[in-house]
């Protein structure tokens, strides 16, 4: 049986995003969000080094047992990383880039659910470095795998690894190149990730005709098994998406 949850991105509490640029909230503010998602039945939080701080505010709600760790999972990934010094993201695929990702990412969440590739093209997604790497995160007890992709060619080499459980990828209303992929992973009995539900943020403007609901509702038309993801670090508009969200899978 095919079934959609909602999930959290947390690009928004790590660094500035969106098509306003919208600057992350103080930690205590962050937590809340976290707590907040929780608490309304979000239970996928979505992170990655590339994001800034937001591994590391993650791994803070997991410590103080803000979020209960056995009722959630833990997505993160690999492959890009968050130059703090000169502010950008920077991307490295070498397996020993790829390991340190790796140590750094587990000292600061204690466990990882989910580990995807970040930044997968069709020449790395089954590299012999990026297949090394997640040998390295199975012996530390990961589990299940995934890739970031953003192009066809790269998703259908990933399927055909057989590596894969999970694809993450853009999809929405105004950008639907990626459709070919839902067919894809019910092929091969994989599971989607969606990100950019709303552009960034470009769909829900203030002269949007659209509504969030209807947004979901064409992804979740869909027809496949996953997680959606919305992006916010503001508690009204993550409530707000949450009760769009059920209006669209009800």
């Amino acid at each position: 049986m095919r079934s959609v949850e909602l999930g959290l991105g947390l690009l928004s509490i790590g660094r500035q995003w969106g098509v306003n640029d919208v600057l992350p909230p103080k930690e205590d503010a962050a937590l809340a969000l976290l707590e907040a998602a929780n608490s309304n039945g979000i239970s996928f939080f979505d992170t990655a080094p590339a994001y800034a701080r937001s591994e590391a505010i993650l791994g803070r709600a997991l410590t103080s047992a803000l979020l209960p760790r056995d009722q959630i999972t833990i997505a993160t990934k690999m492959g890009e990383h968050w130059d703090a010094d000169e502010k950008v993201a920077r991307t490295g695929h070498s397996f020993d880039e790829l390991a340190r990702s790796l140590d750094t990412s587990m000292k600061l969440l204690g466990r990882v659910d989910l580990l995807q590739l970040h930044k997968a093209n069709a020449a790395n997604v089954a590299s012999p470095d990026v297949l090394k790497a997640f040998d390295l995160a199975a012996s530390m007890g990961i589990t299940r795998f995934g890739a970031s992709v953003s192009d066809l060619e790269t998703a259908t080499v990933a399927c055909k690894s057989g590596r894969y459980e999970y694809l993450q990828f853009p999809f929405n209303i105004n950008n639907r190149s990626l459709e070919p992929v839902f067919e894809l992973l019910t092929a091969h009995g994989m599971n989607a990730i969606v990100n950019r539900p709303f552009a960034m943020g470009a769909l829900i403007q203030e002269d949007s005709e659209i509504s969030s609901t209807e947004l979901f509702r064409s992804i979740v038309s869909m027809g496949f098994s996953g997680v959606i993801l919305t992006g916010t670090s503001s508690i009204p508009h993550l409530l707000a998406n949450v009760a769009a969200f059920r209006s669209a899978s009800a």
